[in-house]
């Protein structure tokens, strides 16, 4: 399999792609090492993981420069993911033993009711390039720490992290046969689907994990999917600083390229500042640095994945025919590299593909709309439901439409972030189940309900 720089399109390395019997033999050294590793003492594996939290701090100018170099993510943002990472890292370490440790329910004379948390057992991580060290930390951490083993595949566009990531975990003192990595595209994948983990947990596209889910049903073990999204905002007409809106909402849209399932995809602007907005939001966009990804003050650099230029393509052709209008971009960058313009388009209507079909590249759709009941329909017209954020100086104006809204997160003058403390869900096809905050733990867990009668 070969690793390609997006931004040069020049093979990086060759890696060798698990087969069915490398595969088995992963497998049945995780399924022989799990039961001692849930025996450590849970202080020790707070303690391990904190060892390769730390080690991710002291190479993370060495792993932001791979990063960068597979999935063509600036080299900033190639740090600040990693410094995200560790943030994350940090509050499950702090937390492990509050929502692991077992939890007394009723302690009353000759009888004691409680619920313990054991590990699942071997789990399947089949994760996502476009951030693979925030995706991956919310699945491989939390089911380290709550006694499990894992099976870790990484993208096949971030190989080369993966197999740092396990790199660094041995270099903790995590056990060799804890966490093993599959290398590989669909067809390793498949293989996975096929092997009898007790659990498998997937970040991507809508497609893909409606796949996985129907693979592995019958085998009735947790199956969690965090897919994709057409995230909308709203900016009210009540804002008080329109230009520092638009920045912000720009960065939503476009930060990583547009390459994020919680990237804001979708803009509604009340009509009384609709001009204003748009045009400070186009300043915004065409004052970014659009270049190879290791440059100086570059914020946007290659999509990573080449077939991406022709759903993009596809989109806004689809659009101009039904009336839209590119004020910035439109079309795939001159060259080398899987380049593409940050793009603009006035005009749209729910109607058209780049208002209802996941994007992830640098494009956005903004639409004028006549007031807040308006803009809570074209909202809520979607087969996804991961976020939605409000723009206004209302709290209470801004609440009354996202309790409206079926999705996973509501945002208010804020987007496109994510906090440990929270849960991370999406709704309909923006998957199912939940990482961060307590559910996060749990989630890699079963039940044990205990009636100790004396």
């Amino acid at each position: 399999m070969n690793v390609i720089n997006p931004a040069s399109e020049e093979i990086i390395t060759t890696l060798k792609e698990d087969g069915q019997d490398s595969l088995s033999i992963k497998f049945q050294l995780l399924q022989a090492a799990q039961p001692s590793w849930a025996q450590k003492p849970l202080e020790v594996r707070i303690e391990l993981l904190r060892n390769f939290c730390n080690l991710l701090e002291n190479d993370s100018e060495h792993l932001a420069g791979i990063l960068t170099a597979e999935v063509g993510k600036p080299m900033q943002q190639s740090r600040n993911e990693l410094k995200g990472a560790r943030r994350r890292i940090d509050w499950m370490l702090k937390n492990a033993e509050k929502y692991l440790t077992d939890e007394l329910m009723t302690f009353e004379e000759g009888l004691i009711e409680k619920i313990s948390y054991e590990p699942l057992g071997v789990v399947c991580n089949i994760s996502a390039w476009n951030y693979p060290y925030l995706v991956g930390v919310n699945v491989f951490v939390p089911a380290l720490l709550a006694g499990n083993v894992v099976m870790y595949k990484p993208s096949e566009y971030a190989s080369l992290t993966g197999l740092q990531i396990e790199k660094l975990l041995k270099k903790a003192g995590v056990p060799e046969d804890v966490f093993q990595v599959a290398i590989g595209g669909k067809d390793t994948g498949e293989l996975l689907l096929d092997m009898e983990f007790d659990g498998y947990f997937f970040t991507g596209s809508y497609k893909t994990g409606k796949h996985i889910y129907e693979c592995v049903a019958s085998k009735m073990v947790p199956c969690q999917l965090e897919l994709g999204g057409k995230d909308p905002l709203y900016v009210a007409d009540d804002v008080q600083d329109i230009i520092a809106v638009a920045e912000a909402t720009a960065d939503g849209a476009f930060y990583n390229n547009g390459q994020s399932c919680c990237a804001v995809e979708r803009i509604y602007v009340h009509e009384k500042i609709y001009d204003q907005y748009v045009e400070a939001f186009l300043k915004e966009v065409q004052s970014w640095k659009v270049g190879e990804p290791t440059g100086q003050g570059v914020y946007i650099g290659p999509l990573t994945r080449k077939d991406q230029i022709a759903i993009l393509e596809h989109q806004i052709d689809d659009a101009l025919a039904k009336g839209a209008t590119v004020l910035t971009g439109g079309k795939r960058c001159e060259g080398k590299g899987y380049y593409f313009e940050p793009t603009v388009l006035i005009g749209v209507t729910n109607t058209m593909k780049i208002m209802q079909e996941e994007s992830f590249g640098p494009v956005i759709g903004i639409m004028k709309v006549k007031d807040d009941a308006e803009a809570l329909t074209l909202m809520q017209d979607t087969q996804y439901g991961l976020t939605a954020a409000v723009y206004s100086s209302d709290e209470g104006r801004a609440k009354k439409i996202l309790e409206q809204i079926n999705a996973g997160t509501g945002y208010w003058n804020c987007c496109d972030r994510v906090s440990a403390a929270l849960p991370w869900s999406g709704r309909k096809h923006s998957g199912i189940g939940a990482t961060l905050s307590h559910q996060g733990f749990r989630v890699f867990t079963k039940l044990k309900a205990w009636h100790l009668r004396n």
